[in-house]
């Protein structure tokens, strides 16, 4: 053979040879792995949310992690360290190259697939550089910190063929799957209205600037920030002060717990209401705080007349919906039935929802097969962009009419303006 051939087609020609009236055509394609082959993935980001998706994948027992990138030096350190305990363990290959800069993994041809842990702010621009380098996209909750970056990434994913599967690990929990299958075949009766009781929408910078360390590159922390943010540890913490870092509090970076954990529940009543592709059609606010200066009251509109309110409703990250058969209230671990339903059976003649076992192998199957994964892009999407506007709604104090499928506010020049933002050349994305 005149050129030499890369890793890839050389496991593929293998399989073609072995296997060819066994594996379907659509994975001997090209940019598909075949079944055989491990999958070689790289993490763009070594915070603390890393280090579970760290031994997720590697559990799996179908994946190489081959490369880390993160500007913080220490953090980056500390994933090759865990990730060298956790090889030493199994006979995975043991090779691995760690970088401070993102891109020179979204160059390497060798790697499949790309986990981006960033904070948000991060989350579009190395997405679609990912997908236009032909890579399948792990990426983290909520997947854009704006609308318009949101639908860049769909259309890039689409454009590239390629797999994104978005955090949204819940989609993959089981009481989450029986409330959304109870209320999709009518279980519950018809829903009136749904509470969901998550933390405050997103602040103003608010810290002073502290000594920058050596061991982080803040500039390329900031990526395709135009604003000059200075360093705080709240924003980047050290190893000794590994508490969640605080990024997703503030506008700049992320969209406060409208969309931190917002992006897990809404993503649960989307689901629930067979909303994956949409999303309500009104946003209205209130216009004062309680006394613990706690901001809560947005409430969202469907078309179908069902409202849903950011609400304290006396349970933590969690979701109430009401029906005319009852209330049911579920957050992670724990689901609470009206007493008519907890002996209800999902029926195989009933709407049945996918339900990986493991949200971690339903994105490596994908990978294999082409097919949709269960959270695909277009739903993190649109979860993501309810989480987006709610947050305009709150920062402008008004009323907004949102159309799902233009994905722009009506007659509301100050509330379409911040469905984008600028980003710097070097790091952004075209949107």
């Amino acid at each position: 053979m005149k050129n030499n051939l890369n890793r890839r087609d050389f496991l593929k020609s293998s399989a073609i040879a072995s296997s060819f009236f066994i594996l379907p055509r659509h994975v001997l394609g090209k940019g598909f792995l075949a079944p055989s082959d491990m999958v070689n993935m790289a993490f763009i980001g070594c915070g603390k949310q890393s280090n579970g998706l760290q031994s997720r994948f590697h559990e799996t027992g179908q994946v190489n992690i081959v490369a880390a990138a993160d500007p913080h030096r220490l953090k980056l350190e500390r994933f090759t360290k865990n990730l060298t305990k956790l090889v030493k363990k199994s006979s995975l290959d043991t090779s691995f190259k760690a970088y401070e800069d993102y891109r020179q993994i979204i160059e390497d041809k060798s790697i499949d697939s790309v986990v981006v842990v960033t904070p948000d702010h991060w989350h579009a621009a190395m997405t679609v550089k990912a997908a236009e380098a032909g890579k399948d996209i792990y990426c983290e909750k909520p997947l854009a910190l704006t609308v318009k970056e949101g639908r860049a990434m769909v259309k890039a994913v689409r454009k590239n063929n390629r797999v994104l599967q978005t955090g949204s690990m819940q989609r993959s929990w089981p009481e989450f799957l029986r409330t959304a299958e109870l209320i999709r075949n009518g279980y519950l009766g018809e829903i009136k209205e749904i509470f969901v009781n998550v933390g405050n929408p997103p602040k103003d910078i608010d810290f002073e600037a502290q000594p920058l360390p050596n061991h982080l590159n803040w500039d390329l922390w900031m990526g395709p920030n135009t604003d000059k943010t200075p360093y705080n540890e709240l924003l980047a913490p050290t190893l000794e002060n590994d508490f969640w870092a605080l990024w997703r509090e503030y506008k700049p970076f992320g969209g406060g717990y409208i969309t931190d954990w917002g992006a897990h529940m809404f993503d649960i009543v989307q689901w629930a209401l067979g909303m994956d592709n949409s999303g309500p059609v009104k946003v209205s606010v209130p216009l004062s705080k309680n006394m613990s200066g706690d901001i809560r009251g947005l409430k969202y509109t469907y078309k179908n007349g069902i409202t849903v309110t950011h609400k304290d409703f006396g349970k933590n990250n969690g979701i109430r919906f009401i029906g005319s058969e009852g209330t049911l209230d579920v957050q992670r671990k724990k689901l609470e039935e009206p007493d008519n339903l907890k002996k209800v059976v999902i029926k195989e003649t009933d709407i049945r929802l996918k339900h990986p076992e493991n949200h971690y192998i339903d994105f490596i199957n994908s990978m294999r097969s082409r097919e949709l994964p269960i959270c695909d892009v277009e739903i993190g999407h649109r979860t993501s962009s309810m989480c987006n506007i709610g947050n305009i709604a709150y920062e402008l104090g008004v009323e907004l009419d949102w159309n799902p499928k233009k994905e722009s506010f009506k007659n509301n020049a100050a509330a379409n303006a911040l469905l984008g933002r600028q980003m710097r050349a070097e790091h952004g994305i075209i949107i």
